[in-house]
């Protein structure tokens, strides 16, 4: 037995990340007095998923061991270890990273080789076997307390998130008269303030954010134009900053045009959360000519109308 039933279930396990991007190398990033906090939140957001929970699993401390950064992990109960298992072994821990780091980090996508470890197991080799994971896992009780770097770091992640809570409640009560969240489009004859609405040829718009179905029509429709939109969304957006989209249409060129678009619009969309609104796609539509895709986007003509 693991542990009996009045024993807290405690375990431990190393975390060992690596760039396969030759110009992306992690502990260096980490080691970065100004880059240190956003690696930290983007393992701190992806062990997050990964168990379902921000106290699912704790961080002891990050090792830098160049080409490896290698987090020590600890799990004080067995079902938050066997999701975190689970992520791990189905690859969603791994997409996590990837998707977090590239988001706080502000750059095009970090590709990552994934090993885990416990003691002197390698956990790759056994996933498909959890109870044997879980037990090894349990068996490395933690050596150390958090480190004083991982205390500072959460202090200073809890205390920017409680920072962006309070900002946007404060908008969001600012907010409150001028926009029913159950009216995502303006009703007939409606006059809602200009800062939740555009104009589109001589029409009132409601400022949403950007739905699926929009990304999609616009991956579909947009065809070579891509690059022209995403360098209009630049001058607004860090995230597609040079070289980033001249990246992305070197690493989607065999997936073509679509997935291109796709991309581009998803490092948008990521980026600026609720801040990627359909009047700043449109204005950038406009501004290279795509007004007929416009058009579509804001449900001004149907598919039997399209030469």
């Amino acid at each position: 037995k693991m542990a009996g039933s009045s024993t807290p279930w405690i375990g431990s396990a190393y975390l060992f990340l690596q760039s396969t991007c030759k110009t992306i190398a992690l502990p260096s990033l980490y080691e970065s007095s100004q880059k240190k906090p956003c690696v930290f939140k983007a393992l701190k957001m992806a062990l997050a998923d990964s168990t379902g929970s921000v106290n699912g699993v704790d961080m002891l401390k990050v090792h830098c061991s160049h080409p490896h950064l290698i987090v020590q992990l600890k799990f004080c109960k067995r079902e938050n270890c066997r999701r975190f298992l689970r992520s791990y072994r189905e690859g969603a821990l791994q997409k996590s990273l990837q998707s977090h780091l590239q988001l706080s980090l502000a750059t095009t996508t970090v590709p990552l080789k994934v090993e885990l470890k416990a003691g002197s197991e390698h956990l790759d080799k056994m996933l498909k076997d959890e109870d044997h994971c879980l037990e090894c896992i349990y068996r490395e009780k933690p050596d150390r307390l958090p480190d004083e770097e991982i205390t500072e770091l959460e202090e200073c992640l809890k205390s920017l998130m409680l920072h962006q809570s309070t900002n946007n409640n404060v908008a969001a009560k600012d907010c409150s008269s001028l926009k029913s969240p159950s009216l995502p489009y303006p009703p007939q004859g409606s006059s809602l303030p200009p800062q939740v609405t555009f104009i589109f040829q001589g029409q009132q718009f409601d400022n949403r954010t950007i739905t699926p179905d929009d990304h999609q029509k616009f991956a579909k429709s947009v065809s070579k134009k891509w690059k022209q939109v995403g360098r209009s969304l630049q001058k607004s957006c860090r995230a597609l900053r040079d070289p980033v989209i001249d990246n992305l249409a070197l690493e989607y060129d065999r997936e073509g045009l679509y997935e291109q678009a796709y991309q581009m619009l998803l490092r948008f969309i990521q980026s600026e959360g609720k801040k990627a609104t359909i009047a700043r796609l449109i204005a950038a539509l406009e501004e290279n000519g795509l007004v007929s895709l416009a058009e579509e986007l804001l449900g001004l003509h149907f598919s039997e109308d399209c030469s």
